[in-house]
């Protein structure tokens, strides 16, 4: 047991190391808004040590530029990060019945977008050493990115830093395209996923609501089919019932 969980921890490490390239990116330039928003290396660091999240942070260091209530930024990040409480839904049934508490909530509090992906790709049971290394390696250079941002970050030219932020994206297709390839369900869920993510950014009414709750409803809409038409089995082989 302790040779495997070693396995996927190492593992976890391993996969991880694009998934870092892509964060130290995109933290350094979050790292110029935290600098511009008035907060020091250390604050800017230690918000990336506790909020996992992107649009959640950069949401963050907003209101504090806008010298906003703390209920307001309570508000904001509860709004725009509300799509992680299903991604941790969506894991907790890859985790098999003997895994503990404590692990569950470890494994639900390093959630990522990139994270949740590279998780859920893994066949069968998910061993949360897995998604400890991928958080380890990943979420260590969230942290760097976001400090070298407040102390040399404005040095740079602005296109430079935003052309940073692209790795992101070319990262999570290097994640998905693996499991695309291999399965069919996957890549016709991804292509759908594409699809209406592109028609809600132009639909009537749709189009007006923010990017985290679009993101929501498409997780909901795109996972709940999937999980009804092409359920995964359980450890016994069998599909379980919904």
């Amino acid at each position: 047991m302790k040779e495997q969980n070693r396995y996927w921890f190492k593992k976890g490490l391993k996969d991880g190391v694009p998934i870092a390239a892509g964060y130290f990116a995109v933290s350094f330039a979050l790292g110029i808004t935290a600098k511009n928003a008035g907060l020091t290396a250390f604050q800017a660091t230690l918000a990336s040590l506790l909020c996992n999240a992107s649009a959640g942070e950069y949401a963050g260091f907003a209101v504090i530029a806008e010298n906003a209530s703390y209920v307001t930024m309570a508000l904001v990040t509860a709004i725009i990060s509300a799509r992680y409480m299903l991604m941790s839904i969506t894991l907790s049934q890859k985790l098999s019945q003997q895994v503990g508490l404590g692990h569950r909530l470890l494994v639900g509090f390093w959630i990522t977008d990139e994270i949740f992906g590279a998780s859920s790709t893994v066949p069968g049971k998910l061993n949360p050493r897995y998604n400890y290394g991928l958080a380890i390696c990943s979420l260590t250079f969230w942290m760097l990115g976001t400090c070298l941002g407040v102390v040399v970050g404005n040095i740079l030219p602005g296109n430079i830093v935003n052309a940073l932020s692209v790795l992101l994206y070319g990262m999570f297709l290097a994640i998905i395209m693996p499991e695309s390839r291999k399965n069919k369900v996957v890549f016709a869920l991804v292509v759908i996923s594409m699809l209406m993510s592109l028609a809600f950014a132009y639909l009537p009414w749709i189009k007006t609501l923010s990017e985290g709750t679009r993101i929501i409803v498409l997780t909901v809409l795109i996972a709940g089919a999937g999980a009804i038409f092409f359920p995964i089995p359980d450890e016994d082989g069998k599909v379980e019932d919904n």
